[in-house]
């Protein structure tokens, strides 16, 4: 069961997109579609899906992500927490959120360079399922995509490279529901992470580490039938414009 409806989301905004390919990007939540940065999109699917608040890890080029949510009129809603260490793996921007993790309420996290169908939102906050994750049955190819695996319909593993036996895998879209309890277990998996030096990883490994301990506590919603891309290469911004934008519009 839900402890209670998220009414508040985390943002990781704070990392370089070195594999974008060119110097001096603007930070990817800044991309713009259609007249609008992934930013504004993410805080648009949260306000229609009833979330009140958000918390944005920044770090890179931190003052154009700040400017955008002023100019939106998000200001008294969005908090910011700065990650000094944001050329590192992106489980430390998580890190930086443990006081909210800790907060005591279901949340919602977010990866910021997701373009996708808002619908989206609203699945992740209605769902039924103490913690979810969102999976996406047509995967790409190959080692990127962080792939959630099912075996007789439980998650048994969560990796890019999956160790354990499985039915079938989807690919994550990097949002997730966790409840109260589970959002301040993943604070403690990221402290220990960080504490053992650990700081290159991803935050998916720790989120992992949570599903194998506990994998009754987890499961998918299938978004199948909603567009969204992830923005990591080059090639990805245009697809994104050429592909889902359209999709979405």
């Amino acid at each position: 069961m839900q402890d209670q409806q998220a009414t508040f989301a985390i943002i990781l905004a704070a990392g370089v997109g070195r594999r974008l390919g060119r110097d001096g990007h603007p930070p990817k939540v800044m991309l713009e579609f259609g007249g609008r940065t992934l930013l504004k999109r993410h805080l648009d699917a949260l306000e229609a899906a009833g979330i009140r608040e958000a918390s944005i890890t920044v770090g890179y080029q931190r003052e154009m992500i700040e400017e955008e949510v002023k100019r939106h009129g998000w200001h008294d809603r969005v908090s910011f927490v700065h990650n000094p260490r944001y050329r590192e793996g992106s489980l430390v921007s998580l890190y930086a959120q443990s006081a909210r993790l800790r907060a005591g309420h279901s949340l919602l996290l977010l990866d910021g360079d997701v373009l996708y169908d808002p619908r989206m939102i609203d699945r992740l906050v209605r769902a039924p399922g103490e913690n979810l994750l969102l999976a996406d049955r047509e995967i790409e190819p190959g080692d990127e995509p962080v792939k959630i695996c099912f075996q007789d319909g439980r998650i048994v593993d969560f990796r890019k490279q999956p160790e354990r036996a499985h039915d079938w895998h989807g690919e994550s879209v990097g949002f997730f529901r966790f409840s109260a309890a589970m959002a301040a277990a993943l604070a403690d998996r990221c402290a220990d992470y960080v504490a053992r030096g650990q700081t290159g990883l991803e935050y998916e490994e720790a989120i992992r580490d949570l599903i194998l301990a506990q994998p009754d506590r987890f499961s998918a919603q299938d978004i199948s039938d909603l567009p969204w891309i992830e923005v990591d290469f080059a090639a990805d911004v245009l697809r994104a414009r050429e592909h889902v934008l359209p999709q979405l519009q």
